[in-house]
């Protein structure tokens, strides 16, 4: 007994650890972004400033929107369980996955109900290697229901015309959708089903 308490308390500092981590990373990055913005300015460099500024808007936007897929997922997985529901959840950081040919780097929500698996993954390329955000968007997100690929959806962030970010399902040009919260809880009902 005396050892699995130990574990518990070694794994909840663990991810006391990651999680101030990730936050100070962001901020370091903010702050990187910040300074070099500043001396470009002072330097002259209008077109470098520019750039910075738009990089640094950009960013907060992915951000935002990448928190609000992600944490409305989480809440509705737990109303589910207040409801009843035994829905077990997992997240993962830094997790690297494709849209198209480039590679997208965030967040990772995991759903588990019985056999039943709901993935939301959502990111944006963070160095040039990893490509582009095809359409012009911000970031790129799946949500993928295991073994029922009809189910599945992938987003797009874009800027609405409003400023604020926007998940949208299809490519820029055709006939987008825009996702709002009654679409996310169609995925957990897709979840919850019975077969």
């Amino acid at each position: 007994m005396v050892g699995e308490q130990k574990s518990v308390s070694i794994e909840k500092t663990l991810g006391t650890i990651d999680e101030v981590n990730v936050s100070e990373l962001d901020e370091a990055w903010a702050s990187a972004l910040a300074e070099a913005e500043s001396r470009a300015r002072l330097s002259g460099r209008a077109d470098v400033a520019a750039y910075l500024s738009l990089r640094n808007s950009n960013d907060l936007l992915r951000r935002t929107g990448i928190e609000w897929l992600i944490s409305t997922f989480e809440i509705l997985a737990g109303q589910a369980n207040r409801r009843g529901a035994s829905i077990q959840i997992s997240k993962e950081d830094n997790h690297r996955f494709r849209a198209g040919n480039s590679t997208m780097v965030g967040r990772l929500l995991t759903l588990r109900y019985g056999v039943r698996q709901l993935s939301v993954e959502a990111g944006w390329p963070r160095t040039p290697r990893d490509g582009v955000v095809r359409g012009g968007g911000l970031a790129s997100a799946n949500i993928r229901h295991l073994g029922i690929k009809s189910a599945s959806e992938a987003l797009q962030l874009v800027q609405s015309r409003q400023g604020a970010p926007s998940w949208v399902v299809g490519a820029k040009g055709e006939g987008q959708t825009q996702i709002h919260e009654t679409n996310l809880r169609k995925h957990i009902a897709t979840l919850l089903a019975s077969g």
